[in-house]
Order: structure tokens, then sequence, then C-alpha cells
């Protein structure tokens, strides 16, 4: 007697379409998503030192980022105190804001065309 065998096929996954958005400037990135959520984390925390611990990252790369990011802008998107009474803090300037804006709507802009173009995949099925 011959037992026939039933081979499961594989449900194929749909292909994705995906990318990242970032914007490059003369040191190399200038802005992309980590950069943005670490200025969102310090305009929240009013500290860089909290920003980086909230998103587990050392002070000294937090530091790096925004120093490559205020060094590329025309003027600083963030602005940092030292010292004093409470101790020093750093908050986003007004261009720091609109970045962030800007950056967002860009994001969305851009997962809107990579759904849009999602459809163009299903000829490939």
């Amino acid at each position: 007697m011959h037992k026939k065998t039933h081979v499961k096929k594989r449900a194929k996954s749909p292909q994705e379409l995906r990318g990242r958005i970032w914007i490059d400037g003369k040191e190399g990135t200038f802005l992309g998503y980590g950069r943005i959520v670490l200025l969102e984390m310090v305009r929240e925390h009013g500290s860089i030192t909290k920003a980086a611990k909230s998103m587990g990252m050392s002070y000294r790369h937090a530091w790096e980022l925004v120093d490559s990011m205020n060094s590329q802008a025309r003027r600083p998107l963030v602005e940092s105190s030292t010292g004093g009474k409470g101790g020093g803090g750093a908050r986003l300037s007004e261009d720091g804001k609109k970045a962030v804006k800007l950056f967002w709507k860009f994001y969305a802009d851009f997962q809107n065309f990579l759904k849009h173009e999602k459809k163009a995949l299903t000829l490939l099925k």
C-alpha cells in the first residue's frame, strides 16, 4: 500500500517595499530617524544626559550626535547651559523644533509613497 504524503506548501509572504529617509549634510548624516528621536527626548527631558538615558544611549554618543547636528545647521538645534544652581540643561531652539516638525512631515510623505508604490509589487506575484 502506498501512503500519500502531504507536503505543506509554505505560504509566500508578500513582498515588502521598505526604505529609510535621512538628510545628509556636509559631515554625513545631518538628520535621520534616531537623531530626531534624540531631539524629541531632549525636548521632553530638558537634558542631553536624560535624553540619552531614556534611549539606552551613552551620554558621549548623544553629545556627539547633538554636536554634529548643531555644527551642520545654520543655527544650533539644541541649546545647552552648564552649571549654575540646579545644574545645566538643554532645550530645542526654534530651529530644532522646526527641524523635528519638518522631518516628521518628510517621514509621513515617504511612508505614504512606499504604501502607494507597494501596489506595483502585485505585478511580481
